[in-house]
């Protein structure tokens, strides 16, 4: 069961959201302190959640969360188009940047994604790379392309299998995934397979 805290100034918008998410079973939503001035940490350590939902809808709203989140739990933003641009920065704990009118399976599979420890960003949909939210440089563009192999080892890395197992999906022997993950991770400039698969989320070949 995952723990959702949905955090909005509208109580339509929170009311949507809440509807939305309870028709999942593996989804329970919480309420958040019904007092604006009470710190945020409070209600998250009181309700334990396990991730926050959180709606900015306008710039006021995005100075709000920055000074009332924990940086503990997890925090999704859903930002509205018209706010994205005015956003500069968030704290760590921020694990996806989504659209405010994301489809309601992908904002599912962010939310199960982002309680397993992922990072989920849809850059291209709000109009503004990531990255600027978080003062980093821009993604490097890849050094070589990935063949149509290495992204299907990319996307099977990304499902958490080692690589006895990749073997065992595509038919091939072990030696041939070593190869295949190195070289993968050579491209993309990775230090890990966790690094190689959120560089994969981020250029666009892994989707979540």
């Amino acid at each position: 069961m995952i723990r959702v805290l949905i955090s909005a100034r509208s109580p339509r918008t929170k009311e949507k959201l809440a509807n939305l998410l309870r028709i999942h079973a593996q989804i329970e939503t919480l309420e958040e302190s019904g007092r604006r001035d009470s710190p945020f940490s409070n209600a998250l350590s009181d309700l334990h959640a396990d991730v926050v939902l959180a709606v900015i809808d306008n710039p006021e709203e995005a100075e709000d969360v920055v000074e009332r989140f924990d940086g503990e739990t997890p925090l999704i933003l859903l930002i509205a188009d018209d706010v994205a641009g005015d956003v500069d920065s968030f704290p760590p704990g921020v694990r996806a940047v989504l659209p405010l009118d994301l489809m309601e399976s992908r904002l599912i599979a962010a939310i199960e994604a982002v309680a397993a420890g992922l990072g989920v960003f849809l850059p291209d949909e709000i109009h503004q790379p990531a990255p600027a939210f978080f003062g980093k440089a821009p993604v490097p563009d890849l050094v070589e392309t990935l063949t149509p192999r290495e992204m299907e080892i990319l996307r099977a890395m990304a499902d958490g299998l080692g690589n006895k197992e990749i073997a065992m999906r595509f038919g091939i022997s072990e030696n041939t995934v070593k190869f295949h993950v190195g070289s993968v991770m050579g491209k993309l400039g990775a230090g890990s397979r966790t690094e190689a698969v959120m560089l994969g989320v981020r250029h666009g070949i892994v989707f979540i």
